[in-house]
């Protein structure tokens, strides 16, 4: 095989036993597939690149191996075979634990050539949909009501980013007791005035 690293040798050496031929056949499908592919070694598994970017990855893991398409969102996948939204596993195919869990070696063959196109065609892999910024809490009425007599406490925790005034109000809201409420708005009150974030003390310097 071409462009093969040794570093991938070693993987599939140490994997468990029943993972080696699955490794070992994914691999020389992949070569077979894509001959201009170079391996190499991210995130502490084998990855498979072609053009400058990355095609497809391979695991083991203790009792079950694993395939996955970088860009498996844009494939075709005629004959359904990937796991793109509903997975059980890392990768694309769900949990390999024998090569009769792999579709046919036509199937996957096909599969990488089109990811090989698509990275030689320059498509993009899509970026990942932004997360809804989380609602803003309520203020707890015993906050609010402390922030209105402490003009300074009440102004610095106005300019808080969001997430920093969550932590206050979540603490706050957490006190199982009036009492334990009473003195946490007490400390609020003190670490805002200092502008001191809820999680100061484990920030770093």
């Amino acid at each position: 095989m071409a462009n093969t690293d040794p570093r991938v040798d070693a993987y599939i050496a140490k994997s468990a036993e029943f993972a080696r031929p699955i490794l070992e056949h994914l691999r020389k499908l992949i070569h077979k597939a894509c001959p201009g592919v170079v391996e190499t070694i991210k995130w502490s598994m084998p990855f498979f690149e072609y053009k400058g970017e990355m095609l497809c990855n391979m695991s083991g893991f203790k009792q079950h191996c694993a395939l996955g398409f970088w860009k498996a969102s844009l494939l075709k996948d005629p004959e359904g075979v990937l796991h793109v939204k509903d997975k059980n596993s890392m990768g694309h195919m769900d949990r390999i634990t024998s090569l009769k869990d792999l579709p046919a070696d036509k199937i996957l063959v096909a599969l990488i050539k089109e990811a090989a196109t698509l990275n030689e065609q320059g498509v993009k892999k899509p970026a990942p949909a932004k997360k809804s910024p989380k609602q803003e809490l309520p203020v707890p009425a015993a906050l609010a009501a402390a922030l209105k007599k402490n003009k300074k406490a009440g102004e610095v925790f106005a300019a808080f980013p969001p997430s920093h005034r969550r932590e206050y109000i979540e603490w706050i809201a957490e006190a199982k007791t009036d009492e334990t409420r009473d003195k946490r708005v007490a400390t609020t009150l003190e670490w805002l005035i200092e502008g001191k974030s809820r999680n100061w003390k484990y920030q770093k310097k």
